[in-house]
């Protein structure tokens, strides 16, 4: 499922709920960018994706729960990277690039356990080409459909979706899911949302049209998303197919990038196979995280007193 060259790992601690998911680039690192977005994001080194920046290469990207908390889980990644020689070489050794960010997640299960250092270590050491979805890693404490609170949402979880290119290459997009707005299907109708009192799905756009919100937890949302692929394209094309792949998550999450949301989308190419315009690469990829986004609501299972779309019926 992924391109050539990318690998993985999460961490689990599921009576926690919470865990950490990396992305381990080739030996030599991947061309990066990306785009953050919302108004309450959490990350470590996202800088090393905006375009401007010197360095084009990273080393491994990690998607963490445990909030602010989490973010520590990146010197584990970072230990393991060292130990096997990749990183940026400056005169005094090795600097292995990690761009990190963080879902909320405390709420869900034991608050007071997060991912750290070992936990980092050990995603990396789990890494491999076939990624094990749903509620695992970073996604292990998910859910979507939060105006009414996370007693009313729906477990999620991380999701993939992958395809060859026209001209050869291949892309994934894995997602962390952990909205505060809901997850739409393909026809555009609510997936995965917030329950009324009688179970029943409530859009979260048409209530909040009709009547004042009260947002139960201002804090605790996010949808993370990251695109592999081995087309040829430089760091500021990574850049627009970042941007245009935003426009994927605002198709399959309703509301989106709000004040309640740290998105993040990172896009790493290996750069081995046969160029792609951009353009092309940025409707891809769009498509591709919007199904991404789904598939990790319908790969999760229940969790912490949150039922997974498989268990509602």
């Amino acid at each position: 499922m992924l391109p050539a060259g990318f690998t993985v790992g999460h961490w689990t601690h599921a009576d926690a709920a919470t865990g950490c998911t990396v992305i381990l680039a080739p030996q030599e690192g991947a061309i990066a960018s990306g785009e953050v977005r919302g108004g309450g994001p959490g990350t470590r080194e996202t800088d090393r994706l905006s375009p401007l920046v010197s360095a084009t290469h990273v080393h491994a990207v990690l998607f963490t729960g445990g909030s602010a908390f989490g973010l520590a889980a990146t010197d584990g990644v970072l230990r393991w990277l060292e130990e096997r020689g990749r990183g940026r070489w400056t005169p005094g050794g090795l600097v292995p690039l990690v761009p990190t960010a963080v879902i909320y997640d405390l709420a869900t299960g034991d608050g007071s356990t997060r991912p750290g250092p070992d936990g980092g270590y050990a995603a990396c050491e789990a890494a491999s080409a076939e990624v094990e979805l749903g509620t695992i890693g970073a996604g292990t404490g998910a859910a979507v459909g939060k105006i009414f609170g996370r007693e009313r949402s729906v477990k999620a979880g991380i999701g993939l979706a992958a395809q060859d290119l026209p001209t050869g290459g291949r892309m994934a997009a894995l997602a962390v899911v952990n909205a505060f707005g809901d997850v739409l299907g393909e026809d555009g109708g609510v997936l995965a949302g917030a329950r009324g009192d009688d179970g029943a799905f409530v859009r979260a756009t048409a209530f909040i049209r009709s009547q004042e919100l009260v947002v139960p937890s201002p804090d605790d949302s996010t949808t993370l998303v990251c695109l592999l692929t081995d087309a040829a394209l430089t760091k500021a094309e990574c850049a627009i197919v970042a941007k245009m792949a935003h426009a994927g998550m605002a198709r399959a999450v309703d509301p989106v990038h709000s004040a309640f949301d740290g998105d993040v989308i990172a896009v790493l190419t290996t750069a081995t196979a046969a160029p792609v315009d951009a353009s092309i690469a940025g409707v891809i990829a769009a498509a591709l995280t919007a199904e991404a986004i789904r598939d990790g609501c319908r790969q999760a299972t229940s969790l912490a007193g949150i039922p997974a779309l498989r268990d509602l019926g």
